[in-house]
């Protein structure tokens, strides 16, 4: 559902990628639509945009991900009669998580942030905190911090897909202790932040 609060018409313009941030609705190679793909929006209205599963094969095993983009297109602004008039305008282009979820999957979603395995792993000439994710979901991370001595190190934000792991590089750790606490939240079904803990392996 979009909503026009400004107080002039744009034109918006959606469409789904795979992951490619340089596509346009025309290069775009997904087994998606969306309609409609193109619609004037009013000041103060709203419109819903359809997303159309074609049903080209997707994996079974585990979540795929695509990204929905909204490109918001602000109308001209109209000069007086003998006057230049100098403006500067932007296209907004929002680009919103898109993922598929195949029936079947034997795991609960929400049990899977509960079961990523940590390690502490050289990561260049420092450390890095590895998320290992065994689930059939993509899991999203908006804060991750490794405590060690009694010091919480920030480790960053990221998602990992599934049956992967992702490094967050710990910039300003060296070393680490067995057994260090990982304090990490993970954006559930509803776009909520949720909390856990767990330990990080040497």
């Amino acid at each position: 559902r979009l909503t026009n609060d400004g107080n002039q018409p744009a034109l918006i313009e959606a469409w789904v990628d795979d992951g490619d941030p340089n596509s346009t609705p025309d290069t775009a190679k997904v087994p998606f639509l969306v309609t409609p793909p193109l619609v004037r929006m009013n000041a103060g209205k709203g419109q819903s945009l359809r997303i159309v599963y074609t049903g080209q094969q997707l994996p079974t095993d585990r979540e795929s991900l695509f990204w929905l983009n909204v490109l918001e297109i602000p109308p001209k602004p109209a000069s007086k009669t003998g006057e230049e008039q100098n403006t500067l305008q932007f296209a907004i282009r929002s680009r919103l998580k898109l993922f598929f979820r195949p029936p079947g999957l034997a795991e609960d979603p929400s049990a899977a942030a509960q079961q990523v395995a940590w390690s502490v792993v050289p990561d260049g000439k420092g450390l890095a905190l590895q998320a290992s994710n065994a689930s059939p979901y993509y899991l999203t991370f908006s804060k991750v911090s490794l405590t060690v001595g009694g010091i919480a190190h920030a480790a960053g934000t990221g998602m990992v897909a599934p049956k992967s792991s992702l490094r967050l590089p710990l910039a300003d750790l060296h070393r680490a202790a067995p057994g260090a606490q990982v304090d990490y939240t993970v954006i559930n079904d509803f776009g909520a932040g949720a909390a856990y803990k767990g330990t990080a392996s040497p």
